[in-house]
This record gives C-alpha cells, structure tokens and sequence, in this order.
C-alpha cells in the first residue's frame, strides 16, 4: 500500500488513541506487525505546542518510518501552521482529526464534530494539504449521525482536496463507540474514491480483518482498541491474511518479555512517576483474562515506583508461568 511516496510493508494500521498510541506503543506496534502507526492527536492551538505533554505526543526519535502525526482543530489557518510545525519537527505522513467523537474535542468543532459542515471541511483540507509538501490523510466517521451518513460527499472533498488515503471508522459521531460498527458505508466510500480507503472498527481477529477486506473492498485495515495488551495482533492478522492459517497463541514467557520491554522503553520515555502511572493501563490490558489478574491489578495500581510496579508485575507473570495464581 502507498501513501504518497511510502510504500507500507502490509495494509495494517494502528490507530491513532489519545493516551495510548505514543511513541513506545507506536515502536512496539511496529515491530509486531503493524505497516503503519498513527501519532495521538496533537493540538493546532500553538499555545500548546511548548507543553510537556505535547512535546511528548510529537517525539519520533528512533521511530521506524514513516512517522505519521495526527492533528485536530477546527481552524484552517491554525491547522495548516500545525501541519507545517509537526513536518518541521519529523512528521513524514500529516493525518487530519474528523473522526475522534470525544466531547471535549467535538464541543470545539473539532473531530467528528466538523462533519457537519462540508465547507469548513473543505477550508481545512485545502490549507493543510497545500500547507505542506508532505503527504495529508484523513480520519473520519461514516457521518454525523445515522440520519446524516455523509462520509461519501466527505471522501469526494478530501479526494479533490489532494489527501493521499482515507480512514474511515464504521459508525457515526453520535454512535461513539456503542453498538456494531457497520461496514456498507466503508464500501460504498470506496467505490466512490480512487484514493486508498482503511476500514476502521471493531476489528478484533484474523478472521474480522479479511471479512471487513473482502466486505468494503478497503485497501487496508486500522486496528484501535484492539491492540490494547494484545500488539501482537497485527503478526497475527498479517499471517492470516497470508496463509489463511492462525499462528500460535503467544506463550506466558512471550507475553511477558514483550510486556516487560514495554514497560522499560515506556519509564525511559516518561521518567519514573508519570511512567509508572501511564503503564498501569497497559499492565491491566496485558493482564485481561489471566488467572487472578483482578488481584493483580488492584494491586499493582496501589504502587507508585518502577521497582515495585516490575517486581510485581515479574512475580505475577512468573506465577502464570508455572500454573501458579498470585496469593490475594
């Protein structure tokens, strides 16, 4: 698959999340398979720009290309500095917030909240794909809400605008992430485009993945929530897709190597207190299912260093490992 002049290694893309999809989970994703991995949505409000948090969210040392960063606003102006600022500071790929249904990002105008109005969408898309000489996508929903699907007339204006592919989340900002994701929509914006479309939404297995390729015709698929504890799924999907056949389950040893590096690379990233706080979640996710993995977690959230968060966290997956539950 193509966007612009990068050609990805396989059609599977991590999703852009708030608070999930930093640099260690985007590294980490892309060493499991994942083609390509989308930046958490970062600020056009240049007031911004200087803050701890925002720093973070555009740090892309070390990063396997290309580096992909999403930006979300609501002015055109604003919107095409952001593009030209992040490119400035090593986004390879410029991404477009239309897509995020969060209040506090829709109360602005912003994420999906701009799709109810195609001008402003067209203002926008315009200022940053000429803002910058580096290739603009898009994420949006299928609509507003079920009574205003307008993801076709969207995809037409970003089409025209120049922007280099279209991600396309199965349900409607209204919908926010309850109920099914519907994938009719996805195909008719597909054979209505000749750029590439990703098919986004509750896509969980191997199998989901083909059957949402096959069903919308998408070029590729994104995979959000998914992901979380399980980065391994883009191998997964990816050999599926290959071979037809399911790779083995990952062992508890594996699981826990890949936890644990993740859990180092991400006290590196943040430091040790804001690290410690921000692994707990994904300790959780990597814990989701195990035996006395309630436990665990209520534990392991009461610590506050990085020793006691590893040592507990290597004891319990020790534990797994030899068939053992952690002692409440």
């Amino acid at each position: 698959m193509l966007i612009g002049p990068y050609e990805l290694r396989n059609n599977l893309v991590l999703a852009p999340m708030a608070g999930v999809t930093d640099r260690p989970f985007r590294q980490l994703c892309k060493q499991l398979g994942a083609g390509l991995a989308v930046s958490e949505m970062v600020s056009s409000n240049s007031l911004l720009w200087g803050s701890a948090k925002t720093l973070r969210r555009a740090n892309h040392e070390g990063e396997v290309e290309p580096r992909s960063v999403q930006i979300a606003g609501a002015d055109p102006w604003m919107m095409a500095e952001a593009a030209r600022h992040n490119v400035a500071n090593g986004a390879q790929i410029v991404d477009i917030n239309m897509g995020c249904p969060a209040k506090k990002v829709c109360n602005v105008m912003a994420g999906s909240a701009l799709l109810q109005d195609e001008d402003l969408v067209k203002r926008i898309l315009d200022a940053v794909v000429n803002a910058v000489d580096v290739p603009v996508t898009l994420k949006i929903r299928t609509g507003w809400d079920k009574s205003h699907r307008n993801g076709i007339r969207i995809a037409e204006l970003a089409e025209q605008a120049g922007i280099q592919a279209l991600a396309v989340h199965g349900r409607t900002r209204a919908c926010g992430y309850t109920g099914e994701a519907e994938y009719d929509t996805i195909r008719a914006i597909k054979q209505n485009v000749r750029i590439p479309v990703i098919a986004n939404g509750d896509i969980r297995t191997p199998e989901k993945a083909q059957e949402v390729l096959r069903h919308t015709g998408a070029d590729a698929v994104m995979i959000g929530r998914a992901a979380q504890g399980r980065p391994w799924i883009f191998r997964e999907i990816a050999h599926y897709l290959a071979t037809g056949r399911h790779l083995p389950e990952p062992s508890i040893e594996e699981i826990r190597s890949i936890m644990l590096g993740h859990l180092h690379n991400l006290y590196a990233f943040y430091g040790e207190s804001t690290g410690v706080r921000v692994a707990r979640k994904h300790i959780s996710w990597y814990s989701k299912g195990q035996p006395g993995g309630a436990i665990f977690r209520d534990r392991v959230n009461r610590l506050e260093t990085v020793a006691e968060q590893l040592a507990l966290t290597q004891e319990f997956f020790a534990r797994l490992a030899d068939g053992e539950e952690l002692a409440a």
